[in-house]
């Protein structure tokens, strides 16, 4: 019997939490104290799993990209960061062998494919596109003006929903079906992609590889929705409930020393979470992921934040400003 019900939900990408909840780390240390877990993605509530970009639904937390829980406080939502994982992550811009483009150099007059969704959504999906296509031309040298940013329709599917027509078990679209579509069709020129999913679309079509930012030495250039990933709770669990964020924090630190032990397991679980191979995994994340998974707060990560938040609110994707300072969990 359980006195209280949370909810959480993580991106389909490395994250402690998603781990924690794999190995039942949570779902055993909450149990103690008489608390249940629900994901939210098993809600048959639409506002409910809308939480995930959100952060409306309440004694819930989160972790994943950093885009949709900054979006939320810039919109006064009450969360509180407790931790941030750092994993970098393959970052680049391609476009196909039949284009003639082999070098960032000869972006220069070309047209950049930009995902745009309908109104009224977190556009993360082209946020994340253009800090990955600016951080590469100003690698290059190049100024934004020298390139024409295309956009993109994409549709609005959310991770959890089927397709009609498809297995019930394929419950998530790859990204970047429409960008790759339109760089056959010879509308777009080249685009951004990242993570396993980039890396496994760039390889099945051999693409060629303008750039790799993923890997750079300034953490700034690196730094995008997925670099790095945060650990947002809501305000209600962090103020009634503070032993409940002491042993979720406990939980995703259980989960990291797992990790640290269990390379090969870890990767698997990895690939499994975002529906690719174990080998996209590793080229995607490098051979040392199982040593990534720690969730801390520290100084360079809340600077990433605060400079990721500069470029969201100077590009028009969050309205308000805040303090990441005071949004940090004590």
């Amino acid at each position: 019997m359980t006195d209280l019900n949370l909810w959480y939900t993580r991106c389909p990408t490395p994250t402690p939490l998603g781990l924690a909840v794999k190995l039942g780390f949570l779902q055993s240390t909450l149990a103690a104290k008489s608390v249940g877990l629900q994901s939210l993605q098993s809600s048959t509530d639409e506002k409910v799993r809308a939480s995930h970009f959100d952060h409306t639904q309440p004694w819930s937390f989160r972790q994943g990209g950093n885009i949709p829980p900054i979006h939320a406080r810039a919109n006064g939502r009450d969360t509180r960061l407790i931790g941030i994982n750092w994993i970098d992550e393959f970052q680049a811009v391609i476009t196909l062998p039949s284009s003639g483009v082999r070098t960032v150099a000869e972006l220069v007059g070309k047209r950049l494919g930009l995902p745009r969704q309908p109104p009224g959504i977190i556009d993360f999906q082209r946020a994340t596109a253009l800090k990955g296509l600016l951080s590469t031309l100003q690698v290059a040298g190049i100024a934004r003006e020298a390139v024409r940013f295309v956009d993109v329709a994409t549709g609005t599917a959310q991770w959890g929903d089927t397709t009609p027509g498809y297995p019930l078990q394929l419950v998530r679209r790859l990204p970047y079906a429409n960008e790759i579509t339109q760089l056959i069709k010879g509308e777009i020129d080249a685009f951004f992609v990242k993570g396993a999913e980039g890396l496994s679309l760039a390889h099945q079509f051999n693409a060629v590889i303008l750039s790799e930012t993923g890997v750079h030495a300034d953490p700034a250039i690196r730094i995008n929705n997925g670099t790095p990933r945060l650990l947002t709770v809501d305000g209600t669990l962090a103020r009634e409930r503070p032993d409940l964020v002491q042993s979720l924090l406990e939980a995703v630190a259980e989960a990291a020393r797992w990790a640290a032990q269990h390379p090969d397991e870890t990767r698997r679980f990895v690939a499994q979470e975002i529906g690719v191979s174990e080998e996209a995994v590793q080229g995607a994340f490098g051979p040392e992921l199982h040593l990534k998974f720690s969730t801390s707060i520290d100084a360079p990560g809340l600077q990433a934040i605060d400079s990721f938040k500069g470029f969201l609110l100077a590009e028009g994707f969050i309205d308000n400003d805040f303090s990441v300072e005071a949004w940090v969990y004590d």
